[in-house]
Parts: C-alpha cells; structure tokens; sequence
C-alpha cells in the first residue's frame, strides 16, 4: 500500500469515528434535552393548575374570584392532556364544575370535583416518575457508547501516536545514514526497507545509484590515480615553477622548482593559508601580489641570478573560480640571450663608428680636392660614400643609445633647462636637411615659459629625430609646424608636418623597437629613432604621443615637468 493511501485511509478513520462520536454525543444530549423538556412543559404544567384549582374551590365560599380563577386553570387543563385517562378525569372534573357554578352555596359534589383533581394529579406525578427512568435510561445508555467509543478512539490514537512516526522516521533515518556513507565515499552502503510504498521504492532508487558510483569509482580509481601521478610527474619535471592554490588561496600543491625557490618542503605547507606562508617568504609575499604580474622577478637559484616571469591561471567551473596556479617561467637563458645581443650589438656599433668616421673624412677631404681634382662622376660616387658614411653612423649612435638603454647604463644630466634651448638647438641640427628640401619651419612659443626638468641633450635629440622625420616625410617646398606650451604642470613639444600621415592601425606600435610605417620610406633607418626618443622622454618622467589621419600630416610631441625652481624666461 503507498505511504499515502496509508495516511489517507488512517486519517479518514478517525475522522469517521469522531464525526460519529460526535453525531451520537449530540443526538443523546438533544434527546434527554427533549424529554426534560416533556416532562417540565406536560406533566409538571398539569399538577400546577390541579394545585390552583385545588386552592380556588377551597376559596369558593371565602375568595370572590375563586370560580374565576378555577375555570381559567381548567380552561388550560383541558389543553395540555398528556395522559391516558387524564382526558375522562378532565371531562368528568368540567361537568361537577359546572354543577357547581349552578349552584355555588351547594357543597355536595366538592368531594366528586376532589376526586377528578386527584385523579389527574396521581397520573401526571406517575408519569414524571416514568419519564424520568426513561431519561435516566437513555442518559445511561449514551454514556455506555459514548465511553466505548472515547476508548475506541484513545487505543486507535495510541496505536497512531506509536506506529505512524516509525513508519516516517525510521525509512528516513535509513535513508540518512545511506547518504552519510555515500558522502564519506562509503559506496558500499545499502538501505534495507521493505515497504512497498514511496519509501520502499527510495530506498530501491538509492541502492541502484550506489551501487552504479561504486562500479565506477573501482573502475576508474586506478585510471584516475595513474594519471594524477602522471600529472605530478610531468609537474615535477618541468623547468618553470608551479604554485597551486584552492579558491580560499590555501596551498595545494607546488613542485620541485618552486620548493627551492621558495626555500620550503612541499609537505610542510601543503594546506596552509598562502597569506600566512607569505608572513614569513619574501617570494610567497611578492606573489601573492597582484601588480606584479607583468615583472620580471630576480631570484637567486642554482646558484646564480636566475630570471622569471610571473603568470596567474585561474582554474573555473562553471563559471567560477575554484582555485588559481602561479607559474613561474624562467626566463634566464633569453635574458642571457639578449644581454649577449646587447654587448654584441654595443660592441660592433663602437667598433663600426670609428672606421665610418675615417670613411667619412677621406670622403670630405677627396670632395674638397685638396689631394687633386675629381671629376664630375667622381663627386657623384663621394657624395653619395658621405650619405652613406653618415646614415651609418646614425644607426650606429642609435644603436649604441638603445644598448645603453637596455642595460640601463643611460645616465640622465636633469637639470633646469629652457625650453627655448631646446627648440633652437634642433632646428639648426636639421636646417641644412629642411634647406635642400625648400621646406621652412614655423615656430609659436607661448610667453613665459617655465624653465623644465630635463636632460637638455638628450630631449634635443628627441626633438631633432622628431624634426628630421618631419622633413623625411614632407612634400617639398613645404611648411613644419613647431609648438611649444604651458599645459598641466608640463610643457609641451609638438612637431606637425603635412606629409601623407600614418594609417590608424600602425599608431599603437610606432613608438615600437624596429618598427618602420610600410611605404616608401620603409627602407630608410633602422626603426630604432622613435623607441629610443620614448625611452628618453619616459627616463625623465615624461610623456611622448602621435596624432596623424592619411593625408592630413602627422603631429608628434613630447612633454616635460616644470622645473621646481619656477624660472622663466
């Protein structure tokens, strides 16, 4: 039988025998209710007016209203005859009373009117006694049922009280415990119910899912323990670092690189609060970090400055993070790498820019005839050794300033500085270069210009590689706009010329090391001016910007912070 048909059919019961309970309980009140109603309404009526009726004929002689008050009781008699034999009394007490009012000084029939009262009175107090053994009866029989019934009901709400929680409770506490065992990996559990109802078939749904999670769990367990130690292998093997955490940042795990790098066992702060590994490790402090994702670290390992980069892996399910993995990548062999590069790079430009300057004198002295006269082709090929001679020693400085700037060797003179100096100081560096080009420049200084915070070489050398690339990329017999202005603590320089402009997707990466704008021009340098000229102004604590539309022109500009002194020109 279901659980439910079972409640219903328990419930339905009771209701039965308490709605019956209660019918028969009322029925018995309602019914002594009517019979003692019978008897005060009827019988006891009766004897009232014979009692009147007695006390009015004993009046008769002495009371003036006496037959008055006598016919009125009989008058009410004669309507409330209840009785048998109560009617003939009645008819016979009307008729002597009606002798009597014949005659009132006659007292012959009183004893005949006496007789008829009492006859009348005899039968109404025996029928009050009748009527109350038969209420007496039925008050004792309802009692009877009633007290069966009461007990009926006290066994069968005990037989509920003790049976029905078991019924409920116990297939639960089973299931309780069925499902503890399974979430301690207990999947060897069973639940025994036998009841064919929703419990019964519970407890059938729940062996079946136990037992289907331990096929899998036995079929899998050594897959899965073959991979993790697998995993931790390939982990452990690796040259980078590996950190992981749960999502409430406690260490999980981390491999033999990152022991000794952090200088601890992986078993003495497995399941530890990173937070609190990392009051006592500088490293673990460092990153834990989140602003130095984008870092090289330098860390002392194998016996040496070793050089790492820094990268957080969020581990997500669903949607959401459940846990985090630092890796720590050793860079040091690209770091060695490029510092190789830059001493080699650093060395061949020192070693080039000597016998580019001696290629470039005996160029000059040969184009100036002083060792004998050269022909016109002969001036052609030195014109054209000369541009080659100083485009090389271009590159060369250019690369010698980019070596410096990577091994951080480059030495900043900040001092105040005019900004005047600055501008007059590069537009006679690039005067000869704009002349034979037929290109002028026009200047617009703001008045009053503060004295800045600069190294006055290098932010001219920045201004002049600004200004020649204006001329390189100038039409002809054209016009370089040079501006410079008060702007937020700052002064600003700004170079804008009229060429072709930049296309907007190579903006982001103008300032780029070796990158060239593709066109005609492409050839031309070693893409190293612009880099350089942002190292340069960011080395001072300052910014630098381009702004240029295809067929517009370009602008280029730099700013620098006002010197503290406040001088002005």
């Amino acid at each position: 039988m279901r659980l439910k048909t079972k409640l219903s059919a328990g419930l339905t019961f009771l209701f039965t025998v308490i709605l019956l309970f209660g019918i028969l309980g009322i029925a018995s009140i309602n019914h002594l209710s009517h019979e003692s109603n019978q008897v005060l309404k009827n019988n006891h009526e009766s004897i009232v007016y014979t009692n009147n009726m007695l006390k009015a004929l004993d009046n008769i002689g002495t009371q003036k209203d006496a037959p008055e008050i006598f016919e009125d009781n009989l008058r009410k008699q004669e309507n409330n005859i209840t009785e048998i034999g109560e009617k003939d009394a009645t008819q016979e007490l009307r008729k002597d009373f009606n002798e009597l009012k014949t005659n009132p000084a006659d007292p012959t029939n009183y004893p005949q009117i006496r007789a008829s009262l009492s006859r009348i009175l005899d039968l109404n107090e025996m029928a009050i006694l009748r009527k109350h053994r038969a209420a007496q009866h039925t008050a004792d029989s309802a009692q009877f049922w009633l007290t069966i019934i009461f007990t009926i009901l006290i066994l069968i709400s005990f037989t509920f009280i003790f049976n029905l929680p078991g019924i409920i409770s116990t297939p639960i506490l089973k299931l309780s415990e069925g499902i503890k065992g399974i979430s301690n990996k207990d999947y060897s559990s069973r639940i025994v119910i036998r009841q064919n109802d929703e419990f019964g078939e519970l407890a059938k749904s729940f062996n079946e899912m136990a037992e289907k999670l331990d096929e899998y769990v036995h079929s899998n367990l050594s897959q899965i323990k073959f991979e993790k130690s697998r995993i931790e292998t390939i982990i452990d093997q690796m040259r980078d670092g590996i950190i992981g955490f749960d999502e409430n940042r406690n260490i999980l795990f981390l491999n033999v690189v990152a022991e000794k790098l952090l200088g601890v066992k992986e078993s003495d702060i497995i399941g530890k609060y990173s937070p609190d590994v990392a009051l006592k490790n500088d490293l673990m402090r460092t990153l834990l970090q989140e602003n130095n994702d984008k870092q090289e670290l330098k860390i002392y390992a194998d016996n040496k400055e070793s050089y790492f980069n820094k990268d957080v892996l969020h581990v997500t399910s669903n949607g959401v993070i459940i846990g985090q993995v630092i890796v720590l990548r050793n860079i040091t062999i690209f770091h060695e790498l490029s510092e190789a590069k830059t001493n080699f790079v650093a060395t061949i430009s020192h070693e080039l820019k000597t016998p580019i300057s001696s290629i470039k004198l005996s160029a000059q002295l040969l184009g100036g005839g002083k060792v004998g006269t050269i022909t016109a082709e002969q001036k052609e090929l030195l014109d054209s050794i000369r541009d080659d001679s100083d485009r090389l020693l271009n590159i060369t400085g250019e690369l010698l300033n980019m070596t410096q700037l990577e091994t951080g060797q480059i030495q900043l003179k900040l001092l105040p500085t005019e900004s005047k100096q600055i501008v007059d100081q590069a537009l006679q560096a690039v005067q000869m270069q704009a002349s034979q080009r037929n290109i002028s420049f026009e200047l617009e200084m703001e008045p009053n210009i503060p004295f800045i915070q600069s190294d006055a070489e290098k932010s001219t050398w920045v201004l002049i590689n600004f200004l020649t690339n204006a001329v390189k990329y100038s039409p002809e017999s054209n016009v370089i706009h040079v501006a410079v202005h008060k702007k937020n603590g700052s002064v600003q320089f700004t170079v804008q010329d009229h060429g072709q402009g930049i296309d907007e997707r190579y903006l982001p990466k103008i300032f780029d090391r070796y990158f060239k704008v593709p066109g005609k021009h492409e050839r031309n340098g070693s893409g190293l001016g612009l880099a350089i000229s942002k190292e340069f102004i960011e080395a001072q604590e300052g910014t630098i910007w381009v702004k240029s539309e295809i067929g517009t022109g370009s602008t280029f500009g730099f700013s620098l912070k006002i010197a503290n002194a406040g001088a002005t020109l």
